[in-house]
């Protein structure tokens, strides 16, 4: 999460603004603060959004110039504030009003053991504060957000973050080589304005630094990680590793002193903090540095849990993706469009799921179901459940008997592995629907003339529940109708029951249906998003679910559908037959090609067929040609020898068809072809 920059300019003088005013005394109560001290600049109504790789300059007056660098590789550079904020911080013109380290700028303040107690109750009450202010945050851009808002200007003048590119992940191994980027600097001056007032302003000059530190194997820098404890700027070794973070050619000016923090997660370095103080403020105390360890520990572990969430929420989105199709297919006679819903943003996996299946003779199933649960585990289960159906769809099951196979696996994939599941089969040439229920909430059919029909479907029990038979209705499925297939998620909620859900769903259908007209149904598209806009505040409990089919069928007269004997004279019969309904429907053109495609189908059909042979032509933006007999055994496509007399009929299917396929059926097999009527 990276910052919109906010100017300043227009902006009312915090003096003229009393809400704010009190804001900061407010603060540093609850942050166990003194009174005349303001709490930490920024709460979490100063954060905005902003595009990766701009400069952030923190609203309300109170925070200083910002750089990030929210994408990798995206260097971040100085932004310039519009103007600083006018008058005093603390209000009624209190001439203590700024930083607790304000107090600690005078060379006699704070001496004696009375002062030292005090400096010392302080400086706990300041970590309490920063640790609670840091553990707030739940992604890392709050986190780093946290930290520097709590440490300018109360600890230091200004702060530089460091952190690991790329950041690991658990128990991954690093990316060698070891590279740290800046991610955010923060900085904030004191300004005397208008006689005795110190107000803080944003300072337009941060320190300079480098965008990216290579981390040299056995250098000073390394070295000062490696040890793990934060170390004075003066020393030695921390003067040599702070010029290697910040740069050969971006020296610390002289008088900063500063403190040298390594971040340490779990299991490794992932960063420093560089803390900064000007020469006009009193310098680091021994006790800063166990205050400097407090705040690099909880911000480390802070970063590591947010990096870990991070690759959870990746991993539960991923699945949920994947266990979803990626598109509806478009088969003939229908249309189709779905919606998909998580329950909430922290909960964006689920057992709710939809599909479409192609069947034979241009059929679809449509599938809806619902998993018990909103986990990975009922994702998992609802993948099962969905390659499963899939299969069973594969083979042409009656309805009523791919729910029966679902319940027998969703008992073998253990107990109380609950799921409900709406199943419907639709042909586009009888222009009829057959549809079966486990434990589903009931399909509305919204008829071309604007009439919402809630169908009356048998309930039938849950997937999972085992020894119950389901029932399969036939219905019909006029054309211009559109279906919709929804999960519970829609229609009830802690503020509503399902019934009277389903008969609000209702209701909005029949309405958006008049706002079309009585001879044009609505888009289909525009009709899901209608459906999710009824949704309203506390009606997201679950997950949701929507599968819409639009049906718009096959007319009798572009289908063509005959009986063959299983004989010889069948090959010829067939290309008769074809050509004359070719001439029918003004495709003489594509005579050639069908006549010898199904010259060859329909051969390897009689080999092998006992009972007649069937043979379909369906005319619609393809021509698709169907020939079906009672073997079950599905041909397979091989290269002949030179020597054999045979076995080059699918081969020409395959290079003269568009598509091509052969499904087992319960009753035999359908060996089916396309081919374009156009161009």
């Amino acid at each position: 999460m990276t910052e919109h920059p906010t100017s300043h300019e227009g902006r009312q003088p915090l003096a003229a603004r009393p809400q704010e005013r009190a804001r900061p005394r407010q603060e540093a109560s609850a942050a166990g603060l003194p009174s005349d001290v303001p709490a930490q600049p920024g709460g979490p109504a100063d954060r905005t959004a902003t595009a990766p790789g701009t400069d952030t300059t923190v609203p309300n007056g109170t925070s200083g110039t910002s750089r990030t660098s929210s994408a990798p590789g995206t260097p971040g550079t100085p932004a310039e504030t519009a103007g600083p904020a006018a008058g005093p911080v603390g209000g009624g013109g209190a001439p203590g009003a700024v930083a607790v380290a304000v107090a600690a700028q005078s060379p006699g303040a704070g001496r004696g053991p009375d002062g030292a107690a005090r400096r010392e109750g302080e400086r706990l009450r300041f970590v309490g504060a920063a640790t609670r202010r840091i553990a707030r945050g739940l992604d890392l851009d709050e986190i780093v957000l946290g930290l520097c808002r709590a440490t300018v200007p109360t600890f230091s003048d200004e702060i530089l973050v460091y952190l690991r590119d790329p950041l690991p992940v658990g128990d991954e191994r690093p990316v060698a080589p070891f590279v740290l980027r800046l991610r955010r600097t923060d900085r904030l001056r004191l300004s005397e304005l208008e006689g005795e007032e110190l107000v803080l302003v944003p300072d337009p000059d941060p320190t300079p630094a480098a965008e990216l530190c290579e981390v040299r194997s056995g250098g000073a820098l390394a070295e000062v990680l490696r040890g793990v404890r934060p170390v004075f700027g003066d020393s030695a070794a921390a003067k040599t590793a702070l010029t290697e973070l910040l740069g050969p050619e971006h020296p610390l000016p002289g008088g900063l002193r500063a403190i040298l923090a390594p971040l340490r997660g779990r299991r490794r370095v992932i960063g420093a903090a560089v803390f900064l103080r000007r020469p006009e403020r009193a310098g680091f105390e021994p006790n800063d540095l166990l205050v400097a360890a407090q705040l690099a520990t909880h911000t480390a572990l802070g970063i590591d849990k947010a990096v870990l969430y991070g690759r959870e929420a990746y991993i539960a989105d991923e699945l949920q993706r994947t266990m979803l199709p990626d598109s509806l297919p478009q088969p003939t006679g229908v249309r189709l469009a779905s919606r998909y819903l998580p329950a909430a943003e922290t909960a964006r996996v689920g057992g709710d799921w939809y599909d479409a299946i192609p069947l034979p003779g241009s059929r679809v199933a449509l599938v809806v179901g619902d998993v018990m649960g909103h986990s990975m585990t009922s994702a998992a289960i609802m993948g099962q459940l969905r390659t499963t159906a899939q299969t069973l769809a594969g083979l042409d099951l009656p309805p009523q008997e791919v729910l029966h196979h679902l319940d027998e696996q969703a008992q073998r994939l253990g107990e109380n592995r609950m799921a409900t599941c709406m199943y419907a089969v639709y042909d586009p040439v009888s222009h009829r629907i057959t549809v079966a229920n486990a434990g589903h909430p009931p399909p509305i059919l919204l008829h071309l003339g604007g009439r919402a029909e809630v169908l009356r479907v048998p309930p039938g029990a849950p997937i999972g529940v085992g020894g119950v038979d389901f029932e399969a209705v036939e219905l019909d499925a006029p054309a211009g109708a559109t279906l919709l297939l929804y999960t519970d998620g829609l229609v009830e909620s802690r503020l509503r029951d399902v019934w009277t859900g389903i008969e609000q769903l209702r209701e909005r259908l029949a309405a958006t249906a008049q706002l079309t007209g009585p001879d044009h149904p609505p888009p289909l598209e525009a009709l899901c998003d209608d459906v999710l806009d009824m949704l309203g505040p506390g009606d997201r409990d679950d997950d949701i679910a929507l599968l819409a089919a639009r049906f718009e069928g096959i007319a009798p007269s572009d289908v063509a559908y005959w009986f063959l004997e299983p004989e010889d004279a069948a090959p010829g019969r067939a290309r008769r037959l074809a050509r004359r309904a070719l001439a029918r429907w003004d495709l003489e053109e594509l005579t050639d090609s069908v006549e010898l495609l199904i010259s060859e189908v329909v051969t390897n059909a009689v080999r092998y067929a006992e009972r007649p042979v069937t043979l379909r032509l369906l005319k619609t933006d393809v021509l698709r040609c169907e020939v079906g007999d009672d073997s079950p055994q599905l041909p397979r496509q091989r290269r002949a020898r030179d020597t054999d007399e045979g076995g080059r009929g699918l081969f020409l299917v395959n290079r003269l068809a568009r598509r091509w396929g052969a499904t087992r059926l319960s009753g035999g097999k359908v060996v089916w072809f396309e081919l374009a009527t156009r161009g």
